[in-house]
């Protein structure tokens, strides 16, 4: 087994990870883990912009209003405000390493702002419809630049290598790194540092139906929750609404800026009311109103005419409007011969964003010392029971950047990593069975969306659970008697994850936000969060 030794360990290379190691490496030997490419998480794949208090008619409050009106109530207001008064700020870092935002189309307007679902003003800063690719770029040319960044690639993350894996036995649960699968070597590998930093991502994966790239696999939480974190909230998993129906291209994402920028939701021809909005008979807010409102209003209909689809038009605007600010969305689907400037855009429902998980505070501290996390793998308290659009990369930048000063004010009290034992490969073998392997990933897929999905019972939550206990038994067999591979080490951690989220759903007994039961359709005086603990 390889060892290595830095500063710092970051896992994940997205906009959390990368902005953490660019703050870190002023003086900090830093390593930065990616699963695959630099550019493979979710960061690269974000389509709409970074939401930011930054025209004069906007003001802080009413962004945090909006944050928390999203949330259901069950975010927690102070998180709110601080990732929310910090936004301009990480808006002018990434104006300063070069992200070209769009420019403002009216006079005196230093960018353009976009408006999304359940936003009261045009905060949305955004590169074109690519906003996304745009950051990544830019993080990963500034993390290159830099000596103090050793930037790891097709390094599978397995466990966080904590003080019950010194060769001296120490319980007071400190993490120094992580143990992780090179792809390239095809060994396992320990990773050590004073500090490490999960921005690992959600777990999309987890669901059949899901706009999340393939690596979105719930790692970082699976590794938070064995070492002995906890974790908040998982119940919480946000549906786009708008994800293409194609059955040659899965994940598409339309952006919930085409509905911001005038699109329309309409029934398909061919059934009652085809060709005409729905929405309006849902919310007021139409088209604008929050993901869980949408995401539920087009399953309703979907199920209730027996649909494949819905329509999403913005074919009433002028087609030079809609190539200028759509222009990756417009080449894209005239691939698949759909004009978008002609024809609307066929669209369904898909998991898109883990709104819960391992909980942290202001500075990204975890339960465990030495253990930090920023972005999606948290639970901050910043969305509570459904993320506001544009909210996403907001908390990478913030948390990204308090993580990495906290760690460098408080360096000295970090202690150096002890003598840590091997990883021990002598009594497994390789499998002769990776078939076990694919059928379990793909039947805890469609269980979970099955019977975890937008809306919910306490029968359909029993099987899941019944079903991942019956799957993580057989698993955690497999998993102790083979070396590791990437699929295998992926698969655990989706039924961990899958495990923590039914169990979690379980447990609120009422509908907010994104948890929607048809046993406790009524939503509870107070706000509480669901937080377990190992």
């Amino acid at each position: 087994m390889s060892t290595t030794t830095y500063d710092v360990v970051i896992i994940g290379s997205g906009a959390a990870g990368l902005t953490a190691a660019i703050n870190l490496a002023q003086d900090k030997k830093v390593l930065v883990l990616a699963k695959g490419a630099l550019d493979g998480g979710s960061t690269n794949w974000a389509q709409g912009g970074i939401a930011a208090v930054l025209d004069g008619g906007d003001s802080f409050e009413q962004h945090v209003e909006d944050t928390m009106v999203a949330g259901a109530g069950l975010n927690n207001r102070e998180t709110v405000e601080f990732v929310v008064s910090n936004a301009p700020a990480a808006i002018e870092r990434l104006a300063a390493l070069g992200v070209p935002f769009n420019a403002g189309e009216d006079f005196g307007e230093r960018w353009h702002l976009t408006r999304e679902g359940g936003h009261s003003h045009r905060r949305i800063v955004h590169v074109d419809d690519a906003t996304g690719a745009a950051v990544q770029q830019a993080l990963v040319k500034a993390a290159q630049a830099n000596p103090n960044i050793t930037l790891a690639t097709d390094m599978v993350a397995i466990d966080l290598i904590t003080s019950r894996h010194g060769e001296k036995y120490s319980g007071d649960g400190h993490v120094w790194g992580v143990y992780a699968f090179n792809r390239k070597t095809k060994h396992v590998d320990a990773l050590l540092g004073k500090a490490t930093i999960l921005c690992t991502g959600g777990a999309g994966r987890t669901y059949l139906f899901s706009t999340a790239p393939r690596g979105a696999t719930g790692d970082g939480i699976a590794m938070a929750w064995r070492a002995g974190c906890r974790v908040s909230n998982m119940e919480m998993n946000q549906f786009h609404p708008t994800c293409l129906y194609n059955l040659e291209v899965k994940n598409f994402l339309i952006t919930e800026a085409v509905r911001g920028e005038g699109g329309l939701l309409k029934l398909p021809p061919g059934v009652p009311g085809g060709g005409k909005r729905f929405m309006d008979r849902f919310d007021k807010r139409g088209e604008l109103a929050p993901r869980d409102v949408v995401a539920r209003a087009i399953d309703h209909e979907i199920k209730r005419l027996g649909l494949d689809y819905v329509h999403l038009d913005i074919s009433h605007k002028p087609p030079e409007f809609v190539k200028h600010h759509f222009p990756t969305i417009y080449a894209r689907l005239l691939d698949l011969d759909i004009d978008i400037t002609r024809e609307p855009i066929p669209v369904v429902p898909a998991q898109h964003y883990t709104c819960g998980g391992v909980v942290i505070d202001l500075d990204g501290k975890t339960d465990l010392p030495g253990l930090y996390a920023a972005g999606e793998v948290t639970e901050s308290g910043l969305h509570g029971a459904n993320r506001l659009a544009s909210n996403s990369l907001l908390e990478c930048f913030v948390f990204g950047e308090a993580a990495a000063q906290h760690i460098r004010a408080h360096w000295d009290e970090l202690p150096a990593p002890p003598p840590i034992r091997a990883w021990d490969e002598s009594r497994v073998t390789d499998s002769d069975e990776e078939v076990i392997v694919q059928h379990n990933w793909k039947e805890i897929r469609r269980f979970m969306w099955d019977y975890v999905g937008i809306v919910r019972t306490t029968k359909r939550l029993e099987r899941a659970q019944h079903r991942v206990n019956l799957l993580a038994q057989e698993v955690d067999d497999y998993y102790g008697n083979f070396r590791v591979t990437p699929d295998l080490i992926e698969l655990r951690n989706l039924l961990e994850v899958a495990r923590l989220i039914v169990r979690s759903a379980l447990h609120r007994k009422e509908s907010r936000g994104l948890h929607y039961t048809l046993d406790y359709p009524e939503k509870l005086p107070e706000a509480v969060d669901t937080v377990l603990a190992p």
